[in-house]
């Protein structure tokens, strides 16, 4: 089996609802993964382990799905230098605010990418352009992305002209 490519970290088991379609998505494209869940706060020392060994472990790209504080991915990008995604989850009481906002003010010299709340999909494609940049396999799978999307929305407008008799 090949070693992972990416590392999805979860703060808990709520949050896998948030990245099922993101690793689906890894998979159709090709992209080897791992799936954890490693809390900041619940059991911080087993985070930084994750963070600290990923680049030797041959992980190249970090997923972090968390939310309400969301400082999963702020922790994971604080010990290491790899490219850290971080996906706000939508519950609590602000319905995801508070982890966007966590996850998106990061301080100067510890940058987090982030996607919109519960944007799981949508971090899984940016993990596969960032290892697009070394692996031709993904960038082509990326652009059949990219044509699958336009090919959805023509349809779509057509159906909504022939709706409207246009």
């Amino acid at each position: 089996m090949e070693k992972p490519k990416v590392l999805v970290l979860l703060g808990s088991d709520s949050d896998i609802a948030v990245i099922e379609d993101g690793l689906a998505f890894l998979k159709k494209t090709g992209v080897s993964y791992a799936v954890d869940i490693s809390s900041a706060h619940r059991d911080p020392e087993k985070t930084v382990n994750y963070a600290r060994s990923a680049r030797e472990e041959g992980i190249e790209v970090i997923i972090a799905v968390a939310g309400m504080a969301a400082h999963l991915p702020g922790v994971i990008a604080s010990h290491t230098t790899l490219p850290v995604i971080g996906v706000p989850a939508s519950g609590g009481i602000l319905k995801g605010k508070d982890a966007l906002y966590s996850i998106v003010q990061m301080p100067k010299g510890v940058p987090v990418a982030s996607v919109g709340i519960d944007a799981g999909r949508n971090a899984a494609i940016l993990a596969c352009e960032i290892l697009s940049i070394k692996y031709d396999s993904v960038a082509k799978a990326l652009i059949e992305l990219k044509k699958d999307l336009k090919r959805e929305n023509e349809q779509k407008s057509l159906n909504i002209r022939k709706k409207l008799g246009n």
